[in-house]
Protein backbone atom coordinates (compact mmCIF):
# COMPACT_ATOMS: atom_id res chain seq x y z
CA UNK A 1 0.00 0.00 0.00
CA UNK A 2 1.39 3.70 -1.16
CA UNK A 3 1.67 5.91 1.68
CA UNK A 4 -0.38 9.28 0.24
CA UNK A 5 1.61 12.76 1.23
CA UNK A 6 0.02 16.39 1.04
CA UNK A 7 1.00 19.05 0.49
CA UNK A 8 -0.20 22.71 0.31
CA UNK A 9 -0.21 24.68 -2.57
CA UNK A 10 2.38 26.82 -1.55
CA UNK A 11 4.79 23.63 -1.38
CA UNK A 12 3.65 22.08 -4.41
CA UNK A 13 4.35 25.95 -6.32
CA UNK A 14 7.95 25.70 -4.71
CA UNK A 15 8.89 22.43 -6.24
CA UNK A 16 6.75 22.31 -9.88
CA UNK A 17 7.26 24.35 -12.59
CA UNK A 18 4.21 26.37 -13.50
CA UNK A 19 3.38 24.50 -16.06
CA UNK A 20 3.77 20.90 -14.15
CA UNK A 21 1.59 23.05 -10.67
CA UNK A 22 -0.93 23.18 -13.76
CA UNK A 23 -1.71 19.97 -14.89
CA UNK A 24 -0.26 17.47 -11.75
CA UNK A 25 -2.90 19.78 -9.29
CA UNK A 26 -4.98 22.16 -11.44
CA UNK A 27 -5.83 19.23 -14.15
CA UNK A 28 -4.47 20.98 -16.94
CA UNK A 29 -3.17 19.30 -20.26
CA UNK A 30 -0.03 19.92 -22.49
CA UNK A 31 0.15 20.39 -25.89
CA UNK A 32 0.26 17.21 -27.74
CA UNK A 33 3.78 16.59 -29.03
CA UNK A 34 5.76 19.31 -26.82
CA UNK A 35 7.01 16.42 -24.40
CA UNK A 36 10.58 15.17 -24.87
CA UNK A 37 9.64 12.16 -23.15
CA UNK A 38 7.26 11.27 -26.06
CA UNK A 39 9.75 9.67 -27.95
CA UNK A 40 12.21 8.50 -25.46
CA UNK A 41 12.91 5.00 -25.81
CA UNK A 42 15.67 3.74 -22.96
CA UNK A 43 15.24 1.61 -20.68
CA UNK A 44 14.24 2.56 -17.71
CA UNK A 45 10.93 3.67 -14.96
CA UNK A 46 8.93 6.77 -15.28
CA UNK A 47 7.83 8.22 -12.27
CA UNK A 48 6.09 11.25 -10.70
CA UNK A 49 7.70 14.46 -10.74
CA UNK A 50 5.68 15.84 -7.54
CA UNK A 51 6.18 12.82 -5.52
CA UNK A 52 8.67 10.47 -7.46
CA UNK A 53 5.94 7.69 -6.76
CA UNK A 54 6.87 4.98 -9.87
CA UNK A 55 3.51 4.88 -12.11
CA UNK A 56 5.11 2.88 -15.76
CA UNK A 57 8.19 0.71 -17.08
CA UNK A 58 9.22 1.75 -19.87
CA UNK A 59 8.60 -2.20 -21.58
CA UNK A 60 4.96 -0.83 -20.96
CA UNK A 61 5.08 2.24 -23.59
CA UNK A 62 4.12 2.10 -26.78
CA UNK A 63 3.49 4.89 -29.73
CA UNK A 64 -0.50 5.82 -30.05
CA UNK A 65 0.04 8.45 -32.50
CA UNK A 66 -1.62 10.86 -30.18
CA UNK A 67 1.12 13.06 -29.12
CA UNK A 68 1.30 12.18 -25.27
CA UNK A 69 3.32 9.55 -23.46
CA UNK A 70 1.10 6.24 -24.00
CA UNK A 71 1.14 3.16 -21.79
CA UNK A 72 -0.64 0.16 -22.10
CA UNK A 73 -0.32 -1.04 -17.96
CA UNK A 74 0.89 1.10 -14.81
CA UNK A 75 3.79 0.49 -12.76
CA UNK A 76 1.50 -1.80 -10.40
CA UNK A 77 -1.77 -2.13 -9.37
CA UNK A 78 -1.39 0.27 -6.28
CA UNK A 79 0.44 3.30 -8.47
CA UNK A 80 -2.39 4.71 -10.23
CA UNK A 81 -5.74 5.96 -9.19
CA UNK A 82 -8.84 6.21 -11.58
CA UNK A 83 -11.92 9.11 -11.07
CA UNK A 84 -14.69 9.22 -13.50
CA UNK A 85 -13.95 12.52 -15.25
CA UNK A 86 -17.36 13.67 -17.27
CA UNK A 87 -15.94 17.68 -18.20
CA UNK A 88 -15.62 18.98 -21.35
CA UNK A 89 -18.83 17.07 -22.51
CA UNK A 90 -16.95 13.75 -22.38
CA UNK A 91 -17.27 10.74 -20.30
CA UNK A 92 -13.61 9.62 -19.93
CA UNK A 93 -11.67 7.71 -16.65
CA UNK A 94 -8.93 10.23 -15.22
CA UNK A 95 -5.67 8.78 -13.65
CA UNK A 96 -4.07 10.23 -11.12
CA UNK A 97 -0.65 9.28 -8.75
CA UNK A 98 -2.22 6.64 -6.01
CA UNK A 99 0.77 8.75 -3.58
CA UNK A 100 0.27 12.53 -4.10
CA UNK A 101 -3.46 12.45 -5.89
CA UNK A 102 -1.63 14.49 -9.28
CA UNK A 103 -3.45 14.95 -12.48
CA UNK A 104 -1.10 12.44 -14.71
CA UNK A 105 -3.80 11.94 -18.19
CA UNK A 106 -6.76 9.54 -18.97
CA UNK A 107 -7.07 6.08 -19.35
CA UNK A 108 -8.69 4.55 -22.55
CA UNK A 109 -9.88 1.54 -23.88
CA UNK A 110 -7.95 1.30 -27.34
CA UNK A 111 -4.56 0.64 -26.71
CA UNK A 112 -2.07 -1.96 -27.62
CA UNK A 113 -2.13 -5.82 -26.49
CA UNK A 114 -2.25 -7.36 -24.03
CA UNK A 115 -4.37 -5.04 -22.17
CA UNK A 116 -5.89 -2.93 -24.88
CA UNK A 117 -5.80 -0.26 -22.49
CA UNK A 118 -3.82 3.23 -23.36
CA UNK A 119 -3.01 5.26 -20.46
CA UNK A 120 -2.03 8.55 -21.92
CA UNK A 121 0.14 10.80 -19.73
CA UNK A 122 1.19 14.44 -19.68
CA UNK A 123 4.29 13.86 -20.15
CA UNK A 124 5.33 17.05 -18.57
CA UNK A 125 4.45 15.66 -15.07
CA UNK A 126 7.11 12.65 -15.64
CA UNK A 127 10.19 12.52 -14.61
CA UNK A 128 12.27 9.31 -16.30
CA UNK A 129 14.94 7.19 -14.05
CA UNK A 130 17.00 5.30 -16.52
CA UNK A 131 17.78 1.14 -15.62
Amino acid sequence: MIKKIQKTDAEWKKILTPEQYNILRKKGTEAPGSCSLLRNKEKGVYACVGCGNKLFKSSEKFDSGTGWPSFFEPYSDEALEYHEDNSWGMKRVEVLCAKCGGHLGHVFDDGSAPTFKRFCINGIVLKFKEL
